[in-house]
């Protein structure tokens, strides 16, 4: 004898599913799975169909075996259900959705199973927690109900959510162990200590939500506030004893004359005066005492050819190099200049990216465009195509620049991207 099961698994006959897949249709079955998958999959409470048209009530009426007259009906889930089972379909609402697809999803489940396993996670981090040196800080409590209830730790897989809650745990009891923990580094550095604590050199780089996370706990061991920048980061690393990487990264320089007596100033004064580039860490810019002549001026570029060619040149200007972007050691030498008096004159690619990193420049340090106006760009653009160079088509999105209303007009009128090399011999000219 075959089970009810068995008949409610058989696949429905060519006749039967050609009925069911009648437009007329269409909309019921959209409803009774939506109601469906709310209601645990049980067929109960009802849905309510308006604006039916002819095809509908006609292809409904058949469905239900009574006449629909009006453009509205009211349908009982739990009589479709009947229904069903006792015509040639043979089978319930829900196994006859799951025959005509998608499979059903029974949400309620799956809300409460994600709120248990959200239990679970959070259960087990309080447990990890109170089995470390950190049980006994106030502030480990409340850091962890912060990240709870901020959700982004829960928006990851749940292998993921419970490797970053563990390993942020094991980072910050390793920085603030009890008395009785056996001594560890006075200083650490920070590709050391994510080493220690994930395995990995760059498990606590910035950016990850993993150092986001541990930045938040020294935030609240210390009583500060959670840092917005790059500076303030690694200014907080250190109020932890973690020193940040500041010899990977480095800052492209040509020309700088500090006034200054270490050894330092006197090696970049010898450099300029022997027209060579020099490369900064930021290691090496907070050994520096960058005093410089009143009202220096100093030239800001964006790509190391024109730093190349003012060297080839012998150009006397100082000159500063973001390499495509103002990172933190850009900004850090640019910030030190400012605080010197310098004054600054920018100049970049005329593309769309290059007119947004040269507005951050001006706008930061009231920078002069150093030939970047539009009659810097008609002109060069005029020039290249005289001299029959390709042309290399603006992309992306306009961007409007703070120092001159009719560029950005200029460059979509004309359509022409423009490096910075097409306008070397110029500059080359002024830092001479």
């Amino acid at each position: 004898m075959t089970s009810p099961r068995a008949l409610d698994n058989a696949p429905l006959d060519a006749e039967t599913l050609a009925f069911l897949n009648r437009a007329g249709l269409a909309r019921l079955w959209t409803a009774a799975r939506t109601r469906l998958e709310r209601n645990g999959l049980q067929p109960t409470g009802t849905i309510r169909l308006q604006h039916l048209d002819t095809q509908e009530r006609q292809d409904l009426s058949l469905l239900l075996a009574k006449p629909l007259t009006t453009s509205t009906a009211t349908i009982h889930l739990s009589d479709l259900d009947t229904r069903l089972r006792t015509t040639a379909v043979g089978r319930g609402l829900a196994e006859t959705l799951a025959a005509l697809g998608p499979a059903l999803t029974d949400r309620r489940a799956a809300r409460d199973a994600a709120a248990a396993q959200r239990a679970g996670l959070w259960s087990a981090a309080e447990a990890a927690l109170s089995a470390t040196p950190l049980a006994s800080q106030p502030w480990a409590a409340q850091w962890l109900e912060e990240i709870r209830r901020a959700g982004t730790v829960t928006r990851q897989d749940r292998h993921t959510a419970t490797t970053i809650l563990d390993q942020a745990i094991r980072t910050l009891a390793t920085l603030f162990p009890g008395p009785d923990a056996e001594p560890t580094p006075a200083v650490w550095g920070r590709s050391e200590l994510a080493t220690r604590t994930t395995g990995s050199a760059h498990g606590l780089d910035d950016g990850t939500l993993l150092s986001r996370l541990v930045l938040r706990g020294i935030a609240l061991a210390s009583g500060s506030d959670v840092p917005v920048d790059a500076p303030g980061r690694r200014a907080l690393w250190r109020l932890a004893s973690v020193t940040p990487d500041e010899v990977s990264s480095t800052v492209l320089s040509y020309g700088l004359r500090p006034t200054g007596t270490s050894w330092g100033e006197r090696s970049l004064r010898e450099r300029a005066d022997r027209h060579l580039e020099t490369h900064l860490t930021l290691r090496e810019l907070r050994a520096l005492h960058l005093e410089m002549p009143s009202r220096t001026r100093i030239h800001v570029c964006e790509n190391p050819r024109v730093v190349e060619a003012a060297a080839d040149a012998d150009c006397t200007a100082a000159l500063i190099c973001t390499s495509g972007s103002a990172t933190t050691v850009v900004l850090t030498l640019l910030d030190a200049l400012a605080a010197a008096g310098c004054a600054f004159a920018y100049h970049g690619d005329f593309d769309w990216p290059g007119i947004a990193l040269a507005n951050r420049v001006v706008e930061r340090y009231d920078a002069q465009a150093w030939r970047m106006k539009a009659e810097d760009y008609e002109y060069l653009a005029t020039r290249t195509q005289v001299h029959g160079t390709p042309q290399l088509l603006l992309a992306g999105l306009p961007v409007e620049a703070v120092w001159d209303a009719e560029l950005a007009p200029a460059m979509e009128a004309l359509g022409i991207a423009l490096h910075e090399e097409a306008a070397l011999d110029l500059l080359l000219e002024d830092l001479g």
